[in-house]
């Protein structure tokens, strides 16, 4: 399993966090433990391969909030 680390601008209460988690989860099928903090600005999720930035990106530009990095593990 991978684990991906994303920091996002712009998510601002626990809406946000779910339209954020909708994302990736639409984007990447496999994804498992979604999890997103408004407060520290990032969201995670572990999956069986390493998912592209330009994905990650294209999907989070969509929603209306900024991508600022990515980070695996």
């Amino acid at each position: 399993m991978v684990k991906t680390t994303i920091r996002i601008d712009g998510m601002m209460c626990g809406m946000c966090e779910a339209h954020m988690n909708d994302a990736i989860r639409r984007v990447v099928p496999d994804a498992k433990k979604v999890k997103s903090s408004h407060k520290k600005g990032i969201t995670t999720f572990q999956s069986e391969n390493e998912v592209s930035e330009e994905i990650l990106k294209n999907a989070i530009d969509e929603t209306g909030y900024t991508f600022v990095s990515v980070s695996v593990e």
